[in-house]
């Protein structure tokens, strides 16, 4: 008996130990993604233009990294404060922590190199070696053309700076270890994607527009098997009703498997002008996350790739109840 508790002690030790190790080598070693890479990337008037159509139409950088006027309709920005963050995503959000957009503008960024932009957008590591949360989506990002990423960067040093000063990200336990071990080296393709191919152009630009992270419901941070685009993921509005995305599926039932490529892309447009009302949403009304205003400056033709791509999509019979207004 003496014996077996010994070596019953022996090993409960070498698994404290090792838990110790493990957890000590997630905490200190981790991210490691390498150095960010030695880059200066050349501000174009192509590639400025270019990064700022992606910022503010597909990738929607500048909806995230700007303050947003959430009692008004699809959550508008405020176009005075450009990029410099503040969003809080939160635990009443379902997010395992609370996350803040980082100021993108010349305020914040004029002491990273290149490189370092480029290693958080495509690599979820932070100048200081901090692990970013992928509400971020930069997993998608390092599926994408390096010469879009660059020109994202060349167009963030365009923006006027404005003095935005942002908390700290923070995570909860466990994900404040678990987030190390997120990010991943990258390598971006060279080549441009084939827009000859609408399914392959369409995938990639829902790739870059992260569609799936919204249109996916997720259980604990995981995208739920069988679920990819069926809907249902929930956002609170400010006045405490919900609502959830649409399946996007071509499910004939309860996705858009009935909807024609001109009615996809009209419902996009139907939002593209300028002058459209972003009006106060009374209490109890429905209101949308959806930023259907900057999506809708895409053009008719990468809305319809997108639309050949969904429809490549396995179907998902989900019916979604939009909207849940607040009981008082």
């Amino acid at each position: 008996m003496k014996k077996l508790l010994m070596v019953l002690g022996v090993l409960f030790l070498i698994v404290i130990v090792g838990v110790a190790g493990l957890l000590t080598y997630v905490s200190n070693a981790l991210p490691n993604v390498g150095p960010a890479p030695d880059i200066q990337i050349e501000q174009t008037t192509e590639r400025i233009e270019r990064g700022k159509y992606l910022a503010n139409s597909v990738m929607l950088c500048t909806h995230c990294h700007s303050p947003q006027e959430k009692t008004k309709f699809t959550h508008p920005i405020d176009k005075t404060m450009l990029g410099a963050g503040g969003n809080r995503f939160g635990a009443e959000e379902g997010f395992p922590g609370n996350y803040y957009a980082s100021n993108l503008t010349p305020a914040n960024l004029d002491n990273w190199t290149d490189g370092e932009i480029y290693r958080a957008v495509t690599e979820g590591v932070s100048k200081d070696g901090r692990a970013l949360f992928p509400i971020m989506p930069y997993p998608n990002y390092a599926k994408m053309n390096k010469e879009d990423i660059y020109s994202i960067i060349a167009y963030l040093r365009t923006l006027d700076p404005v003095e935005n000063e942002v908390p700290v990200s923070e995570s909860f336990f466990p994900m404040n270890l678990i987030i190390n071990t997120i990010p991943m080296e990258s390598e971006l393709a060279e080549e441009e994607p084939d827009k000859t191919d609408p399914v392959s152009w369409g995938k990639y630009l829902v790739t870059a527009a992260s569609c799936m992270d919204c249109h996916t419901p997720m259980e604990q941070g995981t995208p739920i098997p069988g679920m990819t685009l069926a809907g249902g993921m929930e956002f609170p509005m400010e006045d405490g009703s919900i609502v959830r995305t649409a399946n996007i599926t071509p499910d004939i039932k309860t996705g858009i498997g009935s909807w024609t490529e001109q009615q996809f892309v009209s419902r996009f447009k139907y939002y593209a002008d300028s002058t459209f009302n972003f009006h106060e949403v009374a209490h109890g009304e429905f209101n949308t996350a959806m930023p259907w205003s900057m999506y809708a400056q895409m053009s008719e033709d990468e809305l319809k790739a997108i639309y050949a791509y969904l429809r490549t999509a396995e179907p998902v019979d989900h019916l979604v109840t939009r909207f849940t207004p607040v009981v008082d």
